[in-house]
This record gives structure tokens, C-alpha cells and sequence, in this order.
């Protein structure tokens, strides 16, 4: 008899309420490293340890932060206009972007040795060396506001397009794709791409997860909670799309075959945002409230 995978679900304070966990990634030391939007830092978290974090603009608005292929972290600074790196023992190091205002937020590491990133304000995709040069594409279409952006196993770069509802890809010169999705005004954010080379995305505005393949097919799946506003998504090992319901306050699964399980968080509006595959196995999920949240299976479907 098939049943639902159970989990177990652990909260673990880093910041104070105030301060926003927004973004997490796997370092390449071992440990946990987030934003923390609100107040302008980098944090660092090993479990089992006291966390530390390191200090920014207070109100440069650190959003989205990913390993660089050069051992260090890098980040979004969303109102400040910068590209932030930051080592592993703390040295930090900012670039502005050119375009003013252009509000920065997802990035991700490209299949060339740069780091790639969304101008949600601009319609632009930018490009940022490890020594700091940075490249601007525009979009073939205006007021997108280009959010998540994942790696492809194309050699392209994948993102969403929060306002033109739509799936675009980017090649390393700059050529750029467009995917329109079937549900109207479904408003994708999170994205990132499974082990079948699919994308993987959440409609926060349509309550649904959905799938495009590499030919352009796209599966939408609808959510038990319409109104759960989904976020980030990641894939685990087993090819399963994990996401975080910013409004329902719960994390859940997509199976390959399109099974979809909800879990509670905790915590009553806790506000999960990113959620990604930590350096234990067990999946992690940054609470706005101040937390990080470790999920673990604890009973595989059989």
C-alpha cells in the first residue's frame, strides 16, 4: 500500500524576529549560509553551533545567495543595486550593478565560470565574473520582473518571469528564449532544475508547481491549498521537487509521478521562503521569523 512520506521537522532560531532569514544555501565548508533581508547580513550556521552572521548596509536587502565556482558565497543585494561576495571566514566584497535601480534578487552560477542574476526592475539578465565584470542582457519583453534563475544541464540559464507569466531561458550569448505558461497571471518565482534536466517552478499567484521539460511541455499541479502562495522550490536526490508555502505555512513534495504531500510548519506563520538541500541530507527552509527549519524524512512511500 502506498502512503504519505512523514517528516520531522525541527526549528532552529538564528536571528531574531526582526531580521528576515530570506534565501539558504550549502556552503562549501560544510555549513548552512543565509540572508538576512531585513537587517543586512550574511549568516552562517553549522547545527549544533551558535550561528554568526556577518554585517552589510543595513538596508542593502540581501535576497537570494549561491556558491560560486570560485569557493566563495554570492549574493543579491535587492535595494542597494550590488552583487555581493562573501568568503568563508568573512571577506566580503560588493559590485554595483550599471543600471540603476534595477533590483537584483536570484542568482546562480552558470555552466561558463560566472555568476548569473535577474534584474527585476530592469528586464535585464546580468552576468558577473569572479573578478567582478559584469554583462547586462535585456529581455525581449517589458515590466517581466525576472525573478529565480536556476542552471540548466543545457548550458543555459533558466528563470521566471513573475509578471509576463512566462518560463525564459538565456544562452551564454545572450540569446534569450520565452515559454509562456497556460495558466493566466500564475506569477512563477522559485525555480530549479531536476536530475531529468526538467524545471522545476512555483506559481505563487496560481497555487501550483509546475514542470517544463527541455522541448517546451509544461505541467502545472495544482496545490490542495490554491491560496498557499508557493515560493521556492528545490529537488532532492530522488528527483522529488520540494517548495515552501509562504502563506500556508507549510513545506511540501512533488513526486516524478505527480504526487503532491503538504506539511505543517511548526511555528504559525513562520513565513517559509527558500528552501534548499543542506550539507546533513535533510532539506532546509529559511522562516522570516527568524529561524531555519530542517525537514527529514522519517518513513519513506513504499
Amino acid at each position: 500500500m502506498s502512503h504519505s512520506p512523514q517528516v520531522s521537522i525541527e526549528e532552529h532560531p538564528v536571528a531574531d524576529s526582526t531580521a528576515g532569514p530570506y534565501a539558504l544555501t550549502t556552503g562549501p565548508d560544510g555549513a548552512l549560509w543565509f540572508t538576512l533581508v531585513h537587517s543586512g547580513r550574511i549568516g552562517r550556521f553549522v547545527p549544533g553551533e551558535k550561528p554568526t552572521s556577518h554585517r552589510l548596509d543595513p538596508d542593502c536587502g540581501p535576497t537570494v545567495i549561491t556558491p560560486g565556482p570560485d569557493g566563495a558565497l554570492w549574493f543579491t543585494q535587492y535595494r542597494a543595486g550590488r552583487i555581493g561576495r562573501i568568503t568563508t571566514d568573512g571577506v566580503i566584497d560588493e559590485f554595483g550593478v550599471p543600471t540603476p535601480g534595477c533590483g537584483p534578487f536570484g542568482i546562480a552560477a552558470g555552466p561558463d565560470g560566472a555568476l548569473w542574476f535577474t534584474e527585476t526592475a530592469a528586464d535585464r539578465i546580468g552576468r558577473i565574473t569572479t573578478t567582478g565584470h559584469i554583462t547586462e542582457f535585456p529581455l525581449p519583453i517589458t515590466g517581466a520582473f525576472p525573478s529565480a534563475i536556476t542552471a540548466g544541464d543545457d548550458g543555459g540559464m533558466w528563470f521566471t518571469l513573475n509578471q509576463a507569466n512566462a518560463i525564459g531561458r538565456i544562452d551564454m550569448d545572450g540569446g534569450v528564449t520565452l515559454h509562456p505558461l497556460p495558466t493566466e497571471a500564475a506569477a512563477p518565482v522559485g525555480i530549479a532544475t531536476g536530475r531529468d534536466g526538467a524545471l522545476w517552478f512555483a506559481e505563487i499567484a496560481a497555487g501550483q508547481i509546475g514542470r517544463l521539460t527541455r522541448d517546451g511541455h509544461i505541467t502545472e499541479f495544482p496545490l490542495p491549498d490554491h491560496t498557499a502562495r508557493p515560493h521556492a522550490v528545490t529537488v532532492d536526490g530522488d528527483g522529488t521537487a520540494w517548495f515552501t508555502e509562504w502563506a500556508g505555512n507549510r513545506v511540501g513534495t512533488l513526486t516524478p509521478d505527480g504526487t503532491v504531500t503538504v506539511h505543517d510548519l511548526p511555528t504559525p506563520h513562520s513565513e517559509p521562503h527558500g528552501i534548499v538541500r543542506g550539507p546533513d541530507g535533510a532539506l532546509w527552509a529559511a522562516l522570516e521569523i527568524g529561524a531555519l527549519a530542517r525537514i527529514a524524512l522519517t518513513d519513506s512511500a513504499t
